[in-house]
């Protein structure tokens, strides 16, 4: 058996995904009708902060909040607006995205660079 290097599974799914630059996704901060999804894990948001008014879900427990049957459904991953997720570089983002559009979510895309280049880009952050 070969073990695919993670890497290598982030660029099949990257193939599959919409991205969007950092630069694009900071002009969607703040409009109604675009939800950023920041799927880094906690310790990494209480750190750095986060984009303002993103929802925070760390990837492992994307598909459950995603899911509406679900008891643990976030309301604010709503299918009918546009996804915007981000995570530290994009990996997790990219993977989060391949899952999110296989579970039927149609707008959405990852953040290319993620939060570093968000920031970078001047999109509006706070801290946590």
């Amino acid at each position: 058996m070969t073990i695919r290097s993670a890497k290598d599974v982030v660029a099949e799914a990257r193939a599959g995904v919409t991205s969007v630059t950092a630069e694009e996704a900071a002009a969607e901060v703040g409009s109604p009708d675009t939800v950023f999804v920041d799927v880094r894990e906690a310790n990494e948001v209480v750190k750095t902060g986060t984009v303002a008014g993103a929802v925070h879900v760390p990837r492992g427990l994307l598909e459950f909040q995603a899911d509406p049957s679900s008891p643990s459904h976030n309301p604010r991953l709503d299918p009918a607006k546009r996804i915007l997720l981000f995570c530290a570089s994009g990996g997790r983002s990219t993977l989060a995205a391949k899952a999110l559009a296989e579970m039927g979510y149609a707008d959405v895309a990852s953040v290319e660079g993620g939060f570093p280049a968000l920031e970078k880009a001047g999109a509006r952050t706070t801290s946590t």
